[in-house]
């Protein structure tokens, strides 16, 4: 096949590809010669059919599938001679529309290439890693917060009125027209006011009661109630209130431990302790990440694939255009224009992309399957019940799959500079680290 360059600025590239009509009718005699052992036809012998039979016959069905390996067979081969990487799939169309057989066949191909990655001295890079021990006060903060959280219920004083948040024992017994109904009643029922678990307008009405007040509760049921015979009917509740409770926290001992799954208060701490760490060192690591991300965006300078960094500004702005306006769920709005500093932000994120994925392979950096199959799992979380179903999606999608791999190759990426660069570590207190994650926010 004969090509042609017809542009080469920048990365920017295109070919002229000439499949002449003698190549392709080779290529399809060459494969009709592979298949003609095997075929049968009414007259012949298996495998005795003739060529000019065949081709009359297969010929055209053939042809476009001729085609198509000799362009991909030419493509393959200009990338490897060139040594160059197109940044998206290629553009390939056929230019002569009027082609019939017995015409060369025309072929323009056009792409952007990968630039070439300068080579970095990742020795060179200077960081620091944050380092936040959980130390009493935190821990005590957390367990004050888990005793909240397991709260309790203690009588109020005789005579108190009842508040939202309160806990009130009641007796009650629903009636709909004058008359009881099935399921309608029920003693001693401990009701959380404000905990939304009854009817709408129920808890409500039982605000500012005291023990031993007797109270009628009207509602309506809602038109949608799972109960048809009762859906939008009036109701009446007659309640005897025998409780008034006030929240209170739960006292931190060792059987608010055994609540939380641990054996006794000191493990509990030690628990706590630990989550802490873990939590600090994911958001030392997040300040680590950026810092050197940084420093290698001084470190580098190179061409960008200008498809990649509009892809890219697009996104963000679109991302960005949601965040700011949350009640649009769906894509029916106007088209977003990035702006310079989404452009900005795009340049950055391509470049450092390109870059690390170069200092990845270089390093032979793999995603094994075990860690695929882990980050499969984090998502499938998220869809309870329909685990099965998402494990079956991400097999079947090769771009989920991609979504998936990427910030965990990436992840690995910045641990392999992490140990080349010069990181030293800096011993800070909790709102230190703080600041710093909000300055990644403000960045």
């Amino acid at each position: 096949m004969q090509v042609t360059e017809t542009q080469n600025e920048g990365l920017k590239r295109a070919y002229k590809m000439i499949l002449t009509a003698q190549e392709l009718d080779d290529k399809v005699m060459d494969k009709l010669k592979e298949a003609q052992p095997e075929v049968e036809l009414k007259g012949f012998r298996k495998g005795k059919v003739p060529l000019a039979l065949l081709k009359k016959q297969f010929g055209q069905r053939i042809m476009g599938e001729a085609m198509q390996e000799a362009v991909d067979g030419a493509m393959s081969a200009h990338f490897e001679e060139k040594g160059e990487r197109p940044a998206a799939e290629p553009s390939v169309k056929m230019t002569n529309e009027d082609w019939k057989e017995g015409d060369d066949v025309e072929i323009e191909m056009s792409y952007e290439a990968l630039p070439d990655i300068p080579e970095v001295d990742l020795k060179k890079i200077k960081a620091e890693r944050l380092v936040v021990k959980a130390d009493d006060a935190a821990v005590d903060e957390a367990l004050s917060s888990l005793a909240e959280n397991a709260q309790d219920f203690k009588a109020r004083k005789k005579g108190s009125k009842s508040k939202d948040g309160d806990q009130v024992v009641i007796d009650f017994v629903g009636k709909v027209d004058g008359e009881p109904f099935e399921g309608g009643a029920a003693e001693d029922y401990p009701l959380v006011l404000g905990s939304n678990s009854f009817i709408p307008g129920f808890e409500e009405q039982l605000v500012g009661v005291k023990v031993d007040e007797e109270k009628d509760v009207s509602v309506t049921f809602p038109e949608e109630y799972q109960a048809e015979h009762l859906a939008g009917k009036e109701a009446v509740f007659e309640c005897k209130v025998k409780e008034v409770k006030e929240p209170v926290a739960a006292e931190i001992n060792d059987e608010l431990a055994t609540k939380y799954g641990a054996e006794s208060l000191d493990a509990l701490k030690d628990q706590i302790k630990e989550r802490l760490e873990a939590e600090y060192a994911g958001a030392a690591r997040a300040v680590l990440k950026r810092h050197l991300l940084d420093e290698m965006d001084k470190l580098v300078s190179f061409e960008l694939p200008p498809s990649m960094v509009e892809a890219e500004a697009k996104q963000i702005a679109h991302q960005l255009w949601h965040e700011e306006n949350p009640d649009v769920q769906g894509h029916d709005h106007p088209e977003i224009e990035p702006t310079d500093e989404h452009n900005k932000l795009a340049e950055r994120r391509v470049r450092l992309g390109l870059l690390l994925a170069e200092l990845g392979q270089k390093a032979e950096v793999e995603v094994s399957d075990a860690e695929m199959t882990q980050a499969v799992m984090e998502q499938a979380r998220q869809y309870p019940g329909q685990e099965r179903q998402f494990f079956e999606f991400v097999q079947n999608n090769p771009q989920m799959r991609q979504q998936l791999r990427a910030p965990i190759f990436e992840d690995k990426v910045i641990d392999y500079v992490a140990e080349l660069a010069q990181v030293t570590e800096k011993e800070v207190g909790k709102d230190d680290l703080e600041k710093a994650v909000e300055a990644l926010d403000d960045a």
